[in-house]
């Protein structure tokens, strides 16, 4: 995933878990809790009560993925982690405990396996919007710089659609009318990919409710093809 700018954050005050964890047997859930909560540790900062960059940096070395792997994307998808970059306590506990993971072993091949929890279409269509909504890290921000949302094409839609984001890519980077896109030209990225043939754009329909940045996008892709 894209990496996280730091930024100072108020520790944490509370560990408390969501009403849906409690209903866990007392005994079972309290042990995995501290193994849960002793991992956690190992990668907090201290003095904010919560994983930081850094720790997430520790994290991907323990783990053996790299930051920008979608994987890790994936797993604070798990945990609905609220801001890039950090992991709450709670965060933490959400995520680990719908894994199963409580030991670093067990983490690591849990994150090793990740990929398999975006397989089915709705859960993919979820994170897909997650991955956008994590990026906004800002109060009242709406929408994602055009460098930040290559990124997230290549991390999230670059191993399905690996010819056709690059070409996306291509073309947000050229072009000048757009610095930042909002949710709506994402998820009609996605969709975009899915139900347009690029061998055949002349069947393509604006009429269909497109963002014109798409039209414009298709407009590109015609031109381009009259220079080849």
């Amino acid at each position: 995933m894209p990496r996280p700018k730091r930024k100072a954050v108020p520790p944490i005050t509370s560990s408390d878990v969501d009403s849906s964890v409690r209903k866990e047997p007392k005994r079972t859930t309290t042990k995995q809790f501290e193994r849960i909560d002793n991992l956690f540790g190992s990668y907090t900062n201290k003095s904010l009560g919560m994983i930081d960059p850094d720790g997430i940096e520790a994290l991907c070395k323990d783990v053996n993925v790299d930051h920008t792997d979608i994987r890790m994307l994936i797993l604070a998808w798990k945990m609905k982690a609220e801001k890039q970059g950090y992991f709450t306590k709670d965060e933490w506990r959400r995520g680990l405990k719908c894994l199963g993971a409580d030991t670093l072993p067990k983490l690591r091949k849990a994150v090793n396996g990740l990929k398999k929890e975006v397989t089915v279409p709705e859960s993919f269509e979820d994170f897909y919007s997650y991955a956008f909504q994590y990026c906004l890290t800002e109060d009242m921000q709406r929408s994602v710089d055009i460098e930040t949302i290559c990124e997230l094409l290549t991390v999230v839609l670059g191993s399905e659609f690996p010819s056709q984001v690059n070409l996306l890519i291509d073309y947000l980077k050229s072009q000048t009318d757009y610095r930042a896109l909002n949710v709506d030209h994402w998820r009609n990225f996605y969709r975009f990919f899915k139900e347009v043939n690029f061998t055949d754009l002349e069947r393509y329909d604006s009429s269909q409710a497109w963002p014109v940045i798409l039209d414009s996008f298709v407009d590109w892709l015609k031109e381009k093809e009259k220079t080849i």
